[in-house]
């Protein structure tokens, strides 16, 4: 072996340092790695002022079906804090008005709704083990709502001609939120409320929410360890499991994600959590099943009102209900004291009947009876002014096109899966008599007849029944037409012969 031959010890030193300056640097420059940046969400065909107003509603729909803790409520105050800190990571041109709520429910779950509004169970608050974790469960349901995953569905539903928005559009088109929901995603039970996601959602909703806690100080990993934790109980958590597709292994494929990310001192536990964690252990807390039976009756809008938990709408004070853009809320669901009652005169069909062009078909209609088109839900509705309120219609008819949900389908499956997914969305509503099979100019077509509560009082201002017969017209082209006939069940069998015109004379 050679030898340098010997160096000053001045020089020496000084060659030394600058040595050491240099590896120190290059070790710097191997750790530093790229700093993570949130990915552009994308431009969905549904507007943000539409995914807002949607998820308004839905929130609405919340209060009245879960019991919610007041604002004032520890719980709700720590989770508002802890949303704020992970808001605060998003840019604020792709952020969204995100509010914060908790669901006095046992079991664990979280939800973030189109335009923000997000709500997480006292369950879900009780089975974190520190606050990185419960920070990991909001920031996924965050992602959700920044990669506008509702809308895009909804634009998936539409390019494969999904049972779910064929149910959604004639729902929505019948006056009800629940189309609209259901068009995005988003299914409301008896006391529960579902957004199904894909699980490429799912993967990218961990993507993007690791981002978020990185940012936010916390730990990505904290993320995977709360999705295992949850698997591993199995039982314990069946719905946030089915509203959550494993898409497969988290835990890998975030520590993937954050191997070349700058090193970063990660938060630890602070004594807030551990005080709430333990608070709400003693919150009085619903099982999923005592919350279905009380949204059945009523309970929960009940409770929510007394205890002081009352759904203020969008911040700046505009509420689900107000909001110019909002569908009127299903026949079942709405409040008939707030709808004038139509005298039977008032929407008495007249006895002239002029034909209307709608483009994919021609029909008759009474010529007091107005023709409305609705370009966001693709319907028409025809009836006389006073028998409208919003989008409800309580006597009239709707048309609507919608594609079939595939080539092997027939007009009874198709029909009867549609009066399934109706009565799933109002408890009120129930098939009347069996599903028929009858020609529409000369076309095979379903026929079945359905009852449920008017959105329009009677002239005493109690609520009455409705009746609505659905008949579905498959096309060749492999779409649908829906026609809805609508009418209270008093005045029925006086509509019956108009209904019964306009369907002979329909043309395609």
């Amino acid at each position: 072996m050679r030898f340098m031959p010997k160096i000053k010890s001045i020089g020496h030193k000084r060659w030394m340092a600058v040595c050491l300056a240099c590896c120190l640097v290059a070790a710097q420059g191997l750790a530093v790695g790229t700093a993570p940046e949130l990915p552009d969400p994308g431009n969905p065909r549904m507007t943000r002022d539409q995914q807002t107003q949607l998820g308004l509603q839905a929130a609405g729909e919340v209060y009245k079906q879960m019991p919610v803790l007041p604002d004032s409520s520890r719980e709700t105050q720590y989770i508002q804090k802890l949303g704020k800190r992970l808001v605060a990571t998003i840019p604020a041109e792709n952020s969204w008005p995100f509010q914060f709520h908790v669901i006095a429910q046992k079991e664990i779950n979280a939800f973030a709704l189109p335009g923000g509004s997000m709500f997480v169970n006292i369950g879900t608050i009780q089975a974190a083990d520190n606050e990185a974790e419960l920070a990991g469960v909001m920031a996924h349901e965050m992602s959700h709502v920044y990669m506008q995953h509702s809308a895009k569905q909804q634009e998936k539903a539409s390019l494969l001609g999904g049972l779910a928005g064929i149910v959604g559009g004639i729902a929505g088109s019948m006056g009800g939120v629940w189309g609209t929901l259901a068009q995005s995603g988003i299914q409301f039970g008896a006391g529960t409320i579902m957004l199904k996601y894909s699980r490429g959602d799912e993967s990218q909703a961990d993507a993007v929410g690791a981002i978020i806690l990185y940012k936010a100080n916390y730990n990505p990993v904290a993320l995977a360890d709360f999705f295992e934790k949850i698997e591993a109980q199995g039982g314990s958590g069946p719905q946030f499991l089915s509203d959550h597709p494993n898409p497969g292994n988290r835990r890998a494929a975030i520590e993937q994600e954050i191997a070349n990310w700058p090193a970063r001192k990660y938060a630890r536990d602070n004594p807030e959590f551990a005080a709430v964690r333990k608070n709400a252990l003693s919150v009085h807390a619903y099982s999923a099943q005592e919350i279905a039976d009380g949204a059945k009756s009523g309970q929960w809008v009940a409770e929510n009102q007394k205890n002081g938990a009352v759904f203020a709408g969008a911040p700046g004070g505009g509420t689900a209900t107000s909001a110019p853009a909002a569908s009127t809320p299903a026949p079942s669901q709405a409040s008939v004291a707030s709808v004038p009652a139509a005298a039977i005169t008032d929407v008495q069909p007249s006895s002239i009947f002029p034909q209307t062009d709608l483009g994919v078909m021609k029909i008759v209609r009474p010529e007091n009876w107005q023709v409305t088109q609705d370009q966001q839900q693709g319907s028409v509705t025809i009836a006389p002014r006073p028998g409208v309120s919003g989008n409800a219609v309580a006597y009239g008819v709707v048309i609507q096109g919608i594609q079939s949900p595939g080539a092997n389908q027939s007009v009874q499956q198709i029909t009867a899966a549609i009066v399934k997914n109706l009565e799933s969305g109002d408890s009120k509503m129930k098939q009347n008599g069996e599903i028929q099979s009858i020609s529409v100019n000369g076309a095979a077509a379903g026929s079945v007849e359905l009852e449920t509560v008017s959105m329009m009082p009677d002239a005493a201002g109690k609520a009455q029944a409705e009746r609505d017969w659905l008949v579905a017209v498959p096309r060749r082209d492999g779409s649908v037409v829906m026609i809805v006939f609508v009418a209270t069940q008093r005045y029925f069998e006086q509509m019956r012969p108009t209904f019964e015109k306009m369907l002979g004379s329909v043309q395609f």
